[in-house]
This record gives structure tokens, C-alpha cells and sequence, in this order.
């Protein structure tokens, strides 16, 4: 487990302030679910937990317990996740897959998830770092040590494509 550096989350929702609050959020490789439960503390109306290990999946159980909230926790592995049948559409996505994941397919299938002008949080090992994507535009990029991350916003077009 990486969870993402507090450094980098404050930041990242430094750059979401004016769009976390009421949105539906999907946390994708969700790991500790730091980023999940942290955009629910900021006001976001759902965050939908995606995660393959078990083990985790018992740590976001009783996270979410903890702080007294009860949202949809998937065991699943994400890419697999992300071809199934689209119920819900989200106006942020968390991908901070496993470093040694391959990122393209997963952004590939994200966008019929995602509402017009979503925002998609992208974390990646500086090297390969983030990258180059026909799916919208990064509004930020940063790093932190040997993490690059950034914001992307998607391109009204791709939304809700099937």
C-alpha cells in the first residue's frame, strides 16, 4: 500500500475546493481510501470505493465505520470494474493504480463513467510520469519526490461515451 503523500493530497483538494463540495466521486484503486474519505470529509455527496484486495477492502470497512458513513465499497479489480455496466456517473475520479499498473486502459474506460467537465485526479511514479491523453486536458501537474500528479478535466465530448 502508497498511500498518497499528505503534501499531495492538500493539494489536490486545494485544486478540487470548488468542485468537491455535492459531487459524486469514484476512488479507483482505493488502497487506504484516503483520498475517498478525505473528499467526503470536504463535503463531496458520494464516493464510490474501488479496490481488489481484501484485506484493504476489511481497512475501508471499518474506516468508513469510524467515521460514520456507509458508501459503496467494491471489491473489484478496477479495469474490470470499469467495463461492467455503467450506474452511476461521476463528476471526479481518483486513478492512483498500483505503480507498476498500466494506466492507459484504465483512463481509456473511464470516461463513459464520468459527467461533462469531470475532473480526474492521475497519480503516477514520476517516471514514466502522466501521460499524454486524448481523453481532456491537465489543468494542473506537479511532483512531489518521485510522484508526478495532476488534474484533469474532461473533454465534453468524451463524457458518457459508450
Amino acid at each position: 500500500m502508497r498511500p498518497t503523500p499528505d503534501r499531495v493530497r492538500e493539494t489536490l483538494f486545494n485544486w478540487l475546493r470548488d468542485t468537491i463540495v455535492g459531487a459524486r466521486c469514484l476512488d479507483l484503486c482505493a488502497g487506504s481510501g484516503a483520498l475517498g474519505f478525505e473528499a467526503l470529509s470536504r463535503g463531496a455527496a458520494q464516493v464510490y470505493f474501488v479496490e481488489r484486495d481484501p484485506r484493504l477492502i476489511e481497512s475501508l470497512r471499518a474506516h468508513a465505520a469510524a467515521f460514520g458513513v456507509n458508501p459503496p465499497i467494491i471489491r473489484q479489480d478496477a479495469e474490470a470494474f470499469l467495463q461492467g455496466v455503467v450506474h452511476e456517473r461521476f463528476d471526479v475520479a481518483f486513478v492512483d493504480p498500483p505503480y507498476d499498473a498500466p494506466l492507459d486502459p484504465l483512463l481509456g474506460l473511464l470516461a463513459r463513467w464520468l459527467t461533462r467537465g469531470a475532473m480526474i485526479y492521475v497519480e503516477r511514479r514520476r517516471v514514466p510520469g502522466l501521460p499524454q491523453t486524448d481523453l481532456g486536458t491537465w489543468l494542473k501537474r506537479s511532483t512531489a519526490g518521485a510522484v508526478e500528479y495532476g488534474l484533469l478535466t474532461l473533454a465534453d465530448a468524451n463524457a458518457g461515451a459508450t
